[in-house]
């Protein structure tokens, strides 16, 4: 939010922000369509929404407004924020010599690493990981994002996709609906993380 005049008045999304809103849509509508055995005919006869239009909403080149979205939802036994929410398709990383931080104050710097899209309910932990050590497997459940951060040492994150290893001050978000690991190398590392789970 900013102020212009005394008036508080919304962010115009940037149009990087737009395309991957409408990116998310296409992909959620499209695969819930296919996941129920829907032809576009078949989820245009049950919605009343044109062919033409389910098809340029599929491809992410439409802007479709809330009642056509929220009518394509209820079709698909969706909630509106099922087919609306951006997916992590992999791994976010924020290096600590990549980031400015922001000063506030005369000693006090600030850096923002994620912001939530949407509301969320989370779990924060504290985790100290002695060296030469290699966590369980864990997943989180359906919807749900894994934020770490290393306070101290260095560690590595991965699944079967991936892995990603951080050192102090990095950072690092990601789907955790699937298996994840931590593992340490020869120094032990202070780590946080926080789980968000969506609300729907």
């Amino acid at each position: 939010m900013r102020s212009e005049n005394g008036i508080t008045v919304g962010m115009v999304p940037s149009p990087s922000e737009a395309a991957g809103v409408r990116g998310a849509i296409a992909a959620n509508l499209r695969r819930a369509r296919l996941a129920r055995g829907l032809s576009v005919r078949e989820l245009a006869e049950l919605t009343g929404v044109s062919k033409a239009l389910i098809s340029q909403v599929e491809r992410g080149v439409a802007n479709p407004t809330v009642e056509v979205l929220s009518r394509l939802a209820a079709s698909l036994e969706l909630t509106f924020g099922e087919l609306t929410r951006i997916h992590l398709v992999g791994p976010e990383v924020i290096r600590r010599s990549e980031s400015v931080p922001l000063a506030v104050g005369d000693n006090t710097a600030i850096r923002t690493l994620f912001a939530a899209p949407d509301r969320r309910r989370f779990e924060l932990a504290e985790g100290d990981i002695p060296a030469g050590t290699r966590s369980a497997k864990s997943s989180h459940g359906r919807g749900s994002v894994e934020h770490a951060y290393v306070v101290e040492g260095e560690v590595t994150v991965e699944t079967e996709e991936w892995s990603v290893t951080l050192t102090a001050g990095d950072a690092l978000r990601f789907a955790s609906e699937s298996d994840h690991v931590y593992t340490t190398g020869a120094a032990p590392c202070r780590v946080l993380t926080l789980i968000s789970f969506s609300e729907d």
